[in-house]
Formats: C-alpha cells, sequence, structure tokens
C-alpha cells in the first residue's frame, strides 16, 4: 500500500485524489488530499492510521480543510469565510478499502453523511523511463548541441542508467511528507546542530531550503532533484560510478542518461511553491544558500523541490502546444575514458566538484590507477 497513488474520487465530491502513504513497522500511515472539481467547496486533507498491514481494512480518518490562501491544512475557523455559509465541514470520515499489486480502492462517509470512492492505479515510478531519447550519438554530438543551448535557460541532470526521474525520498519508498517534516527533520536539525558551525534557523525560508540541501548533498533522501546549469558537470555524474574496465566491455547499446529540463519555461508556465506539503501537486525550482555546502558552487547546482513521485509523468501531462519541458539524451557508456579526460581538461573532477579528502582522493583514483 506504501507510495503515492492518484486518481479520481466520485460521488458526493468529486476531483482528483492524492493519497501518499508510509509503511511502518505494523501499519500504514499517511495522508489523502481531495482537491476539489467544484471551486466553491474547499479542498480537503485526510490523516489516517490503519490497525494493521492487512490487505483489506477500514479506519476514521481526520479531515482538516485546506486554505486556498496558502494551500495548506488549516483550520476551518480560520477559513469558513472564504466559503459559503451553508457549506458544513466534516471532521472525519469513516473509510473501507483494500489494495493489491496494482491498485488500491477506498470508499467513504463523511461526518455530514456525505459519500464517495475511487480507485487510484499504482504509480509507474518505479518503471523504466519512457522518454525518447534525442539522437545525439555520442560525445562529439553531444557537445555540438548543448554549445548551441541559451545559457541558464536549462538545467541538467546526469544518470548511469535511464531511471525514471524520481526523488531519493520516494525512491526510498516514502511519501507522507507530513510525516518527514515532523519526524526526519527535526531529528536531522538537531543531529546537524552538534557537528554543524551554523545553526539553521528552519522557521526562514532561505535556510531551511538551505539546510534541506545541505543534507540531500550528505547523502539523506530527500524530496529534493539535484540539477546543475551545466552540461559537463552533468555528463560527469552521468559516467561517475562506472570503471574505465566497464566501459571498455561494454555493450555497444550500453547507455548513460543527460535530462534536459526547461527550467525557465517551466518557471513561466507554472506556479512555483516552494513547500512540501500543499494539497495540490507540484514541481517547483529552487536555488538554495550554500551555508556549510561547499559543493554547491563548483557544481553549479539548483533544485527541483516535489512532492510527486512520478516526476516524468507529471511534466509530460504539463506538455501542451508543442511544448516538451524535458529532453533526454543518451551517451555510450564505451565513451567515458574520453569524456572524462576532456572534462579534467576543463577542471571538472571529482576534486573540484567535491572539496574536501573524498573528492581529492576520488579523482587521485582515477589519475592513478587504470580501473
Amino acid at each position: 500500500m506504501r507510495g503515492q497513488w492518484i486518481g479520481k474520487a466520485e460521488g458526493s465530491n468529486e476531483g482528483q485524489i492524492v493519497v501518499n502513504v508510509d509503511e511502518l513497522s505494523s501499519y500504514f500511515q499517511g495522508v489523502a488530499y481531495l482537491n476539489e472539481a467544484n471551486i466553491l467547496l474547499p479542498n480537503v486533507a485526510a490523516f489516517f492510521r490503519t490497525t494493521d498491514k492487512a490487505k483489506e481494512f477500514s479506519f476514521r480518518a481526520n479531515i482538516w480543510p485546506v486554505n486556498p490562501q496558502t494551500g495548506l491544512s488549516d483550520q476551518w475557523e480560520n477559513i469558513k469565510h472564504l466559503f459559503g455559509a451553508n457549506v458544513f465541514m466534516s471532521k472525519f470520515a469513516d473509510v473501507v478499502g483494500g489494495f493489491g499489486d496494482e491498485f488500491l480502492k477506498l470508499s467513504w462517509t463523511t461526518e455530514a453523511g456525505n459519500k464517495g470512492s475511487c480507485v487510484l492505479p499504482r504509480s509507474k515510478a518505479d518503471k523504466p523511463s519512457e522518454l525518447v531519447p534525442e539522437s545525439i550519438s555520442g560525445w562529439k554530438e553531444y557537445k555540438d548541441y548543448v554549445s548551441q543551448l541559451e545559457g541558464r535557460r536549462f538545467l541538467f541532470r546526469g544518470q548511469r542508467k535511464q531511471w525514471r526521474l524520481r526523488t531519493a525520498y520516494h525512491r526510498a519508498g516514502r511519501a507522507d511528507l507530513t510525516r518527514f517534516l515532523a519526524e526526519d527533520i527535526q531529528v536531522l536539525h538537531r543531529q546537524f546542530s552538534a557537528k554543524a558551525k551554523h545553526l539553521f534557523n528552519l522557521d526562514n525560508p532561505k535556510e531551511n531550503g538551505a539546510f534541506f540541501s545541505l543534507v540531500q548533498h550528505h547523502g539523506y533522501p530527500t524530496p529534493l532533484l539535484d540539477w546543475t546549469y551545466s552540461p559537463y558537470v552533468a555528463a560527469f555524474f552521468a559516467y561517475r560510478g562506472i570503471s574505465n574496465r566497464d566501459a571498455a566491455k561494454a555493450d555497444i547499446a550500453g547507455k548513460v542518461r543527460i535530462l534536459v529540463f526547461d527550467q525557465e519555461q517551466w518557471r513561466t508556465d507554472w506556479k512555483q511553491l516552494q513547500m512540501l506539503t500543499p494539497a495540490s501537486l507540484h514541481l517547483s525550482l529552487g536555488e538554495f544558500l550554500a551555508i556549510e555546502n561547499d559543493r554547491m558552487i563548483p557544481q553549479q547546482a539548483a533544485s527541483t523541490v516535489t512532492n510527486v513521485d512520478d516526476i516524468e509523468a507529471y511534466i509530460k501531462m504539463k506538455d501542451s502546444g508543442g511544448k516538451k519541458y524535458l529532453r533526454a539524451i543518451d551517451l555510450p557508456v564505451w565513451e567515458r575514458s574520453q569524456v572524462l579526460r576532456e572534462l579534467n581538461y576543463m577542471g571538472i573532477t571529482a576534486g573540484s566538484l567535491f572539496p574536501g579528502l573524498d573528492g581529492a582522493c576520488e579523482e587521485l583514483k582515477e589519475r592513478f590507477f587504470e580501473i
């Protein structure tokens, strides 16, 4: 049951429903967002916890309205003046349902007697990418291609495989970002406060973003996705982790992937939300302060912040009017040695991108060992 489920709700209230579920030791926990088709009614967030991990279940969910001005759950008393006097806000819903490998079924009755149901398909986020790569056969054509792109308009991301775009947080099987903020971030903040020179104020949006970026760069799974403004830094990350020995033995069909994201057009067309738990799905661009994060500047780093599991499908859904926000370029694995040699001449090495002993050792290992 864990993961993100998206579909349509039918019944007394209709609209898009997004269910985010975490799996704990003996039960499931999460939140469901109903984004109303009727704009005269508030969107709602329903927080729930099952009694066990059985495939058939029932529970009572606590319902909170979503503040249309902030996009976050709020108390009804704070926002009821924004809706008609005859709108009643239920405080709970009794839910029954079940799940299988490919579906999640829910039906509910609210305190007010409203009924609804949905059958939600499983996300394809763990499936291979469906992006068709551009017609670029190798490193030389890639350099010609990126030289024609408008500077700073695009973001790039290098991947060793044709993985679907997905944050490390969602790849780890997590989905309930409300729990992530209430539990993970509080513990991380305490731990980092004991080790970092700077005390991050998480109530300050700029410092909050810097903190998230810092823990992301140090390997903690977050709902951020790392990008770079440099197509050459992206190429380094695409080939990083592949040995020269493996590259030399690679099949001619073996590819690494570089993704090209038209971030400027995306910013223009879609509202950017610097938050993790709005009721609506979003993918937003962020450039954070490099507080105690000496990797951000040499990597020319930027990030996307999202509450979406299958980012690739979400971006594709937004393509319209001939616009294509996301493109993929696949380069041969066997070209690794040449690519890394040229990037070294550009000053793009592990030592430059990862200041410190780890980066220096990785760079020197590349130089002195034929592996």
